[in-house]
């Protein structure tokens, strides 16, 4: 029986849990942390099957309850990360646990927008990055930061620790709500901008104080599908994962749907791909 893992528990996740669990063939797991979009919905009022106003929360609950009823598993976990093992097979990387499997599916819907501090769009590529196992080669022996503060930022200071000379969380005026390992500083003061010249030189914050540091990584509230997919060389652009008429990104094993696909953001969109995802990994 093949192992799938399904990354968000939106519309397209359940979507493609339903199907995959109904075929018989596979054993299915869904990893999310909290509902994503669908909790800022107060009604939905176009949706197929509902004649009366239907909440983001509540379409989301009935969906998970569905797809628990026909027996897949749930587990509240926040994903960090993806790898793959000597074999190429997808590894998805949590706050807790490590789990393999034959294929993933990316759901946790589009990319979040980027804290607000000057500098950050301008030395994009320059000096800021959204991937530390992607960029963090160029920074060894630097001093680097990390704007975050939960789990996903930890998880990113800890792959540049392992090369950079030494590594400083941000959290933007933000109390750390995770437990950061020995080795690693951590600076709670509000962040006013992003300095340098040709590339990344320094951090300013509000009281004043500047902070020198040569490489900036955004790694702000939880990893999502289009950060993920970076991880491990999937092609994206302009913050959507590109994909196939499969639904299958550029990395075997690995697909995507829903919001971080681009296109109409809508429910029955998220849905569908859910749906296509899922045939595609029981034609494969």
């Amino acid at each position: 029986m093949k192992n799938v893992i399904i990354v968000g528990s939106g519309p397209a996740g359940i979507s493609a849990s339903l199907y995959l669990q109904r075929n018989g063939n596979f054993s299915v797991s869904v990893i999310s942390k909290g509902i994503g979009a669908l909790e800022k919905a107060e009604k939905i009022e176009n949706y197929y099957g509902f004649s009366e106003p239907v909440s983001g929360k509540q379409l989301h609950q009935n969906g998970v309850e569905g797809a628990k009823k026909l027996g897949v598993k749930f587990l509240e976990e926040e994903v960090v990360s993806l790898e793959f093992d000597e074999n190429f097979h997808p590894v998805v990387i949590t706050d807790h646990n490590r789990y393999n499997a034959d294929a993933v599916i990316l759901a946790t819907g589009a990319y979040r927008k980027a804290p607000k501090i000057n500098g950050l769009a301008e030395y994009e590529g320059k000096g800021v990055s959204y991937c530390a196992v992607c960029d963090a080669f160029f920074y060894r022996n630097k001093e680097v930061c990390v704007i975050g503060n939960g789990e996903y930022a930890v998880h990113e200071a800890q792959i540049l620790s392992n090369t950079s000379k030494s590594v400083t969380i941000l959290t933007d005026g933000k109390e750390m709500n995770a437990k950061v390992p020995e080795g690693i500083s951590v600076i709670t003061k509000k962040l006013s901008s992003i300095n340098g010249g040709s590339t990344v030189e320094s951090v300013s914050f509000e009281d004043g104080e500047v902070f020198a540091a040569s490489g900036v990584f955004v790694a702000v509230g939880v990893a999502g599908s289009s950060e993920l997919a970076r991880k491990v060389g999937a092609e994206t652009e302009n913050n959507r994962i590109k994909v196939n008429e499969k639904m299958e990104t550029t990395i075997p094993g690995l697909y995507a749907a829903g919001d971080c696909t681009g296109g109409i953001l809508q429910v029955y969109k998220a849905v569908y791909e859910g749906a296509k995802a899922a045939v595609s990994i029981m034609n494969s």
